[in-house]
C-alpha cells in the first residue's frame, strides 16, 4: 500500500508538470528554452540545499551520470517545446505512451522477469493511447509537437531506466540537475536568449523545478527500484488522466468522451499491471 501511495503521488507530480508547463509557454508566453533553464536551475538550487543540509556529500557517478544528464535534457527541452502546441493531457498521454515503449525495451534487454499481468496491463493501456490518437476530425496532433514530445519520452524513458541503479535517490536527482543546468544554459544562450520573461511564467517554472521535478524526481528514483522498469513504465500512464483533469480544471481544456473512453482504458492498465503477482 505505502509503494502505491508513493506511486501515485509521484503520477501527481508528474502530471502537474504538464500544467504548469503548458500554462508557462502557451499561457503567459513563456519562451519553452528560457523555461527549462528556469525549471532546472530552481531545481538544482533546491535539491544542492536538501543534499547540503543532509551531509550527503556530491558525487560524479561516471559514466552513467553522464547518460541520466543527457537523457534529462533531451525530456526536460523536448518537454517544454512540445507544450507550444499540446493540450497538457494530449501531451502527456503521448509523452508516457513513448516512455511506456521504452521501458518495456529495457525491462526485456535486462532479462527482466515480466507476468502476464504486466502485458496485458500494457495492452490495455496502450489500447487506449490508440484509441484517442487514432485520426479523426475531432484529434488533432500537430506533428513537430508530437516529435518534440516523442524526444522528451525517449529522454525520460532512459532517465527513468538509469534511475533504478542509484542508491542514494536525493544525491543523484540533485547532481543530475546540478548538470544540466548550466549545460542548458549554453543550450538556450546558443540559441539566441530570447522570448518573454512574465512573471507568472518565471513563477510557474520555479514551482515546477523546486517541487513537482526536483522533489517529485527524487522521490521517483526512490521508488524505482521497488517498480521495476515494466512496472513502472505502465503506471506512468496514469498521468496522462490526471493531466487531462488538471487541464480541464485549471487551464479551460476541452474534454471529449473519447479523451474520457481512452483515459477509462489507461487507468485500467495501470490498475491491472500494478497487482502484486
Amino acid at each position: 500500500m505505502k509503494l502505491l501511495l508513493l506511486t501515485a503521488l509521484t503520477m501527481v507530480a508528474f502530471a502537474a508538470n504538464s500544467v504548469l508547463n503548458r500554462a508557462g509557454v502557451a499561457g503567459q508566453g513563456m519562451d519553452p528554452l528560457a523555461f527549462g533553464v528556469i525549471r532546472l536551475a530552481s531545481g538544482a538550487a533546491a535539491l544542492a540545499a536538501i543534499v547540503l543540509w543532509q551531509r550527503r556529500g556530491f558525487a560524479l557517478g561516471g559514466v552513467g551520470r553522464g547518460v541520466a544528464v543527457v537523457a534529462l535534457l533531451a525530456y526536460i527541452f523536448g518537454f517544454s517545446v512540445a507544450y507550444r502546441g499540446l493540450d497538457a493531457g494530449l501531451g502527456a498521454l503521448l509523452l508516457f505512451g513513448v516512455v511506456q515503449v521504452t521501458m518495456f525495451g529495457g525491462a526485456l534487454f535486462a532479462r527482466e522477469e515480466i507476468p502476464t499481468t504486466r502485458w496485458v496491463g500494457a495492452a490495455v493501456a496502450l489500447a487506449g493511447l490508440i484509441m484517442l490518437l487514432w485520426p479523426s476530425g475531432s484529434v488533432r496532433v500537430p506533428v513537430g509537437a508530437a516529435l518534440a514530445m516523442g524526444i522528451a519520452g525517449l529522454g525520460w524513458g532512459v532517465y527513468s531506466l538509469q534511475g533504478r541503479r542509484e542508491s542514494d535517490a536525493t544525491q543523484a536527482t540533485a547532481m543530475n540537475f546540478i548538470l544540466a543546468a548550466p549545460l542548458a544554459l549554453m543550450v538556450w544562450l546558443a540559441q539566441g536568449a530570447g522570448g518573454e520573461f512574465a512573471v507568472a511564467g518565471v513563477a510557474l517554472a520555479v514551482v515546477s523545478g523546486v517541487i513537482t521535478s526536483g522533489l517529485g524526481y527524487a522521490l521517483w528514483y526512490a521508488i524505482l527500484p521497488n517498480l521495476g522498469a515494466a512496472r513502472a513504465g505502465v503506471a506512468q500512464l496514469s498521468v496522462p488522466v490526471i493531466a487531462m483533469a488538471g487541464g480541464m480544471i485549471f487551464l479551460a481544456e476541452p474534454v471529449t468522451w473519447r479523451f474520457v473512453g481512452s483515459a477509462s482504458l489507461v487507468i485500467a492498465g495501470v490498475l491491472i499491471s500494478m497487482r502484486r503477482v
